[in-house]
């Protein structure tokens, strides 16, 4: 949503009822009550050797060193 879009949704709900607030209030409230299902909790340890196949053949060592080497300009 665009701030104007968003702008533009504040003026129409500021023209709303209370009721119609109150409504609305409670629609939002239940789509937030629906979209927060509980997040499967994961471990650091997954990433564990992902993308191990860039750095093979590469000695760690020479390639901080070069890294560094780099800084100075």
């Amino acid at each position: 949503m665009t701030v104007s879009e968003y702008n533009d949704l504040v003026k129409r709900v500021a023209h709303l009822s209370q009721q119609e607030k109150v409504d609305l209030l409670a629609e939002i409230v239940n789509q937030l009550r629906d979209d927060s299902r509980p997040v499967q909790k994961r471990s650091i340890m997954e990433l564990e050797g992902l993308g191990k196949e860039i750095w093979a053949g590469i000695d760690a060592q020479e390639y901080v060193d070069r890294e560094r080497d780099s800084w100075d300009g």
